[in-house]
């Protein structure tokens, strides 16, 4: 009789980052959270993805979706359309996306509820515009941008701003030139002077036009007061990549929600919350804390869908540096 052990296969997990290589504060947040989950042992690959359509990702996420991982995790809104075609595709592949919004059997969806802090920047931009005119930007209508939007004009509503709400999607995540282009312009235009900017690679360009224009940027997913405090007056703090080694933990313990939810928040003030910069006055630090509060109180609901205007992008589009 053989003395020989088989150990049991180590479980494989695959994060996929949309976008160019090593940009974006969101990838960022995603690839610290990957590398979280390789540090408790987990056998983890991260894939880049740079593809722009649904079809493009899928095709390239293929070949490592029938099988070579225990799990596949998706990093944000971006992942809807290309797990949504590899999940019919393979139905016995488990899948997991962070900050979108696919249902189905095989996936798992884990949300950091980036809403929460959008919420309360826009309760600090109503008390920190001087000009009337306060600013969202972001890149891909996905749906975690879309729900941010919606938070962040709410928590404007909220706090009783009666200015001007300008908003603007500029249609892609990673691209700095035409970010810059974009918020010069609605800076030129409408007199902005507090924008919420949600944009991932694309965010140099952003806090170029914002320093060239005066204008004072709440930044997102990042501490970045730390990182720029000429430009950044607050950022709305949301550590999505803490959803990655979450779903990647709970599939090694056999938890995983498949065809599930599971959302973090403000509860959890290392995950959720409104990182606030030296130039905010205490009045507006006791509005943001009182609507904090509410919130976890669960007296606020918070809008999701936004109907208003939206700013036009430029008329001559900025060719891709």
């Amino acid at each position: 009789m053989s003395n020989l052990r088989i150990s049991p296969r180590q479980a494989r997990y695959a994060v996929v980052l949309f976008g160019p290589e090593g940009q974006g504060s969101f990838n960022e947040s995603g690839l610290l959270g990957a590398r979280r989950a390789q540090a408790a042992g987990h056998a983890v690959d991260v894939h880049w993805v740079a593809g722009q359509s649904a079809q493009d990702r899928a095709d390239a996420m293929q070949a490592f979706s029938a099988g070579a991982y225990d799990l596949i995790v998706a990093h944000g809104g971006q992942g809807d359309g290309p797990v949504g075609i590899l999940a019919e595709r393979h139905p016995q592949q488990a899948f997991a996306i962070t900050q979108g919004g696919l249902v189905a059997a095989n996936v798992a969806r884990y949300e950091v509820l980036q809403e929460q802090s959008a919420f309360l920047a826009g309760v600090l931009a109503a008390s920190f515009s001087r000009s009337g005119a306060a600013g969202h930007f972001s890149g891909e209508k996905v749906p975690p941008g879309l729900r941010g939007r919606a938070a962040f004009a709410h928590g404007l509503a909220a706090a009783g701003f009666a200015g001007e709400f300008v908003t603007q999607f500029c249609g892609h995540q990673h691209r700095p030139q035409w970010a810059r282009a974009c918020v010069e312009d609605m800076a030129q235009q409408t007199g902005v002077d507090v924008l919420f900017a949600m944009i991932d690679g694309g965010r140099p360009g952003v806090i170029e036009a914002c320093r060239r224009h005066g204008v004072a940027q709440i930044g997102n997913v990042l501490p970045w007061v730390q990182r720029d405090p000429e430009v950044f007056i607050a950022s709305a703090i949301c550590d999505s990549g803490e959803a990655i080694f979450r779903a990647i933990q709970d599939q090694a313990q056999g938890v995983l929600p498949l065809g599930g939810y599971r959302a973090f928040g403000l509860e959890e003030p290392s995950l959720v919350r409104l990182d606030l910069g030296p130039r905010v006055d205490a009045q507006a630090r006791v509005a943001v804390d009182e609507w904090a509060q509410r919130l976890l109180r669960g007296e606020v609901e918070i809008r999701s869908v936004y109907t208003g205007p939206e700013f036009p992008l430029p008329v001559t589009e900025v060719a891709p540096a």
